[in-house]
């Protein structure tokens, strides 16, 4: 029977999903080729180096520890086996204002001593709220994200029946609901981010982002989120899978409904099945318009998550005042919001986020120096020029130096941008999303772009536009779903 026998399965893109399926895959006996078109693999986990400083281009954050656990542990492995990890200490610190900000530490204890400080009773509330989000943590790592998104049968046992107000309630409305302080609002509200959707969009059975942030804790991987790109490729070339770089997938190829291999610039590569980790969209522009699932329609009414500006900014000097991790609340984000989700446009007065790996690290930067990552969420598709890249770097430094109380500007040695025209030119992203397709209400689970072709067999989709969902974590485990489906043929 074919399942017995050895498949020859490409696999295009080398994104986390795909570098996830790739092992699954290749441990049950397939050959697997994975296709990459950019020169190095990784995805949007790639790195950046310049002047003796290292950048992490995408992630940066290492969350859900045992996610990564998991999937090392199905091949006899453990994440130590490839790097080390530490847990941030503080996690993060999040600024408000001028001499304002509030440090989250690594403890459970001390964050309940944060919110009582900043809010009297308040932690009588986050303890109730981290309960529940702890057991929606359990339930969705146990017995919901792992599944193929087939049916809405996957969602309904006893225990999410039991909870199934919070599929129709907010994380918003929810956090407000008890706590007050605005403060610890967005604190509590920030995690969902990571899923791509506004607050008051996110169902509150997604809280178990919460438990994921102060019941796990925030980590770093010695030598940054590259290191952990590089044990999943030590691991699958350890299992047999061949990598090839600067390979443009130009058409998957389809003969009577049945998936062939695929073309690229520079060859063809014969497959009995074939597995896109590519952004889905374009995925599908690559086969012809009958045997695609969803209409140019269908992608133009989803929501997407968020697009971003980047900058990689290296300095001649150690900052002062920040953490590891930085996020900058010191104006509207329910404005910012609108400027995302409601009206796209570039946003007035916008949130960011700054990572400074070499406090922690101090393999990112030179001896004195420090290496910075900023990032601005946006609206997708949006103009992108050099100009208004520009602008909104002297705009944040300057909100940065006068928040953490530092002259900043005559200090950059150099610096590097990303933005929308990078993401569609190097990971043909669709509309330059950064973060794949929002886990809203509606785009959850079963409600998702499916795993498996309904058009052409053996033809299959990974990543963070299918199941389960935006992240690094989501990402691997849609590599092994999409496996333990083509394990089945």
């Amino acid at each position: 029977m074919l399942n017995k026998m050895e498949k020859q399965i490409v696999i295009i893109g080398s994104g986390f999903s795909s570098l996830s399926a790739a092992s699954y895959l290749a441990k049950a006996g397939n050959k697997v080729i994975v296709l990459e078109k950019n020169s190095t693999v990784g995805g949007r986990a790639r790195k950046f180096e310049k002047n003796g400083f290292k950048f992490d281009m995408g992630p940066t954050w290492y969350w859900m520890p045992d996610v990564f656990e998991k999937f090392f542990k199905d091949f006899n492995k453990k994440p130590s086996d490839f790097y080390q990890l530490d847990r941030l200490k503080p996690a993060y610190e999040v600024y408000f204002g001028k001499k304002d900000s509030v440090i989250i530490d690594n403890n459970l204890e001390a964050i309940y001593n944060v919110f009582e400080n900043e809010e009297k009773g308040s932690s009588v509330h986050l303890k109730r709220f981290l309960k529940s989000a702890k057991f929606n943590y359990k339930v969705a790592i146990n017995s919901l994200v792992y599944k193929p998104g087939n049916s809405i049968l996957e969602l309904i046992n006893l225990t999410t029946i039991s909870k199934i107000n919070q599929f129709f309630t907010s994380i918003s409305s929810t956090v407000r609901k008890r706590i007050k302080s605005k403060k610890l609002q967005q604190i509590l509200e920030f995690p969902v981010l990571f899923l791509g959707a506004k607050p008051s969009n996110t169902p509150s059975f997604y809280n178990f982002m919460n438990y994921a942030d102060f019941g796990l804790g925030t980590w770093h991987p010695k030598g940054g989120m590259y290191e952990v790109v590089s044990a999943f490729v030590n691991l699958a070339v350890e299992l047999g899978v061949d990598f090839k770089t600067n390979e443009n997938v130009n058409e998957i190829v389809v003969e009577n409904g049945v998936v062939k291999g695929v073309k690229t610039q520079n060859d063809f590569y014969k497959a009995d099945v074939v597995i896109s980790g590519a952004d889905y969209h374009h995925s599908e522009t690559l086969v012809p318009k009958k045997y695609r699932m969803y209409s140019e329609k269908y992608w133009d009414k989803k929501i997407f998550a968020p697009s971003s500006l980047l900058f990689y900014v290296g300095f001649n000097k150690k900052l002062i005042n920040v953490s590891h991790h930085t996020l900058f609340f010191d104006t509207d984000f329910d404005v910012h919001a609108k400027d995302i989700y409601d009206t796209p446009n570039w946003p007035k007065e916008p949130l960011f986020y700054a990572s400074f790996p070499s406090i922690t690290d101090n393999s990112f930067a030179p001896v004195s120096k420090e290496a910075a990552t900023f990032l601005i969420p946006l609206a997708p598709d949006l103009d992108d020029t050099p100009e208004i890249r520009e602008y909104y770097f002297k705009k944040i430094i300057e909100r940065m130096e006068k928040l953490t109380n530092q002259s900043l500007f005559d200090s950059v040695m150099f610096k590097e941008s990303y933005c929308v025209k990078d993401f569609k030119k190097d990971y043909n992203s669709y509309k330059g999303n950064a973060y794949g397709l929002a886990n809203t209400l509606f785009q959850t689970a079963f409600l998702r772009p499916k795993i498996k072709s309904k058009k052409v067999k053996n033809l299959f989709f990974t990543g963070q536009l299918t199941v389960p969902g935006p992240g690094v974590p989501p990402s691997i485990i849609s590599g092994k779903i999409v496996a333990n489906e083509i394990l089945k043929i």
